[in-house]
């Protein structure tokens, strides 16, 4: 299969530099957009084996999120939901986008829904990848902050494949080899602050405010999204579409990568 890897670049949004990776079959493609925002400790470049293909079917841009990857980093910078969430309004603005599809995976999805809520302009669909429902008195999130920390400072001393293996068993070498370039980009006071905001921040609030087509992928084994918080969503807002990767954990990608595509369903126009 040829490649549909165009560039990385960068552009200057909301006060920050934000790297993004282009996935696309033509460099002037009439395709319509997709902005990926990746999750909590996952640079753009981590993504690639998914957008390549979306890059197939759409003007495909993954970001760095602040904080990571390429995108700017460091203790001067806010790491809040709000601020996260204006950079992706930023970005489309900055890049000139419209007719947006918006997808966004755990913290992503999140930030995607947030920004949502607080103006996103030219989005013509939205794609929430199994986000952490978590908040004020509700469901601890599954993940535990420990295995983040532990392995981004493993990464930061220098980490092989195997290192990685011991967090994530089930990757390939290829992913894992990925992982243990990249995850020294990630800034650990940010994925502390995204992971407390987890649970301090409720996203449940933003939904009533959707106005686009909206789907919710969720995974079917990790437990992140349960029944009734299904029900709960779809009592939020009622047009939701909600779909099932039922082999895979919370990385649907990583765990089942045909199971991923196939629960985009016909959402976006076409069987992915």
């Amino acid at each position: 299969m040829n490649s549909t890897y165009l560039y990385g670049a960068n552009v200057h949004a909301n006060g920050i530099r934000q790297h993004y990776l282009r996935f696309a079959d033509s460099a002037e493609t009439s395709r319509q957009p997709l902005v990926l925002i990746p999750g909590i400790t996952s640079p753009a470049i981590t993504w690639r084996f998914v957008a390549e293909r979306l890059g197939q079917h759409f003007d495909t841009y993954v970001l760095d999120v602040r904080g990571r990857g390429l995108s700017s980093t460091g203790p001067e910078l806010d790491y809040d939901t709000d601020t996260c969430a204006d950079d992706v309004i930023a970005f489309i603005d900055a890049l000139g986008l419209s007719n947006v599809i918006l997808a966004g995976h755990s913290m992503g999805a999140r930030f995607a829904l947030r920004a949502m809520s607080r103006g996103a302009k030219g989005i013509d669909k939205l794609v929430l990848i199994d986000p952490p429902v978590s908040g004020p008195g509700r469901r601890e999130y599954p993940s535990k902050l420990p295995w983040y920390v532990d392995s981004i400072r493993d990464c930061t001393r220098g980490a092989d494949i195997e290192t990685m293996r011991h967090y994530c068993p089930t990757w390939s070498d290829e992913q894992l080899r990925l992982r243990a370039e990249w995850l020294h980009t990630c800034f650990e006071p940010a994925i502390v602050q995204a992971f407390e905001e987890f649970h301090s921040v409720d996203i449940h609030q933003d939904f009533p405010a959707i106005k686009v087509p909206t789907l919710l992928m969720c995974a079917g084994k990790g437990g992140v999204i349960q029944d009734e918080d299904r029900a709960e969503i779809r009592a939020l807002l009622p047009t939701v579409r909600i779909s099932t990767a039922e082999k895979a954990g919370h990385m649907i990608p990583w765990d089942d990568f045909d199971g991923f595509f196939a629960a985009f369903e016909d959402f976006l126009g076409s069987e992915l």
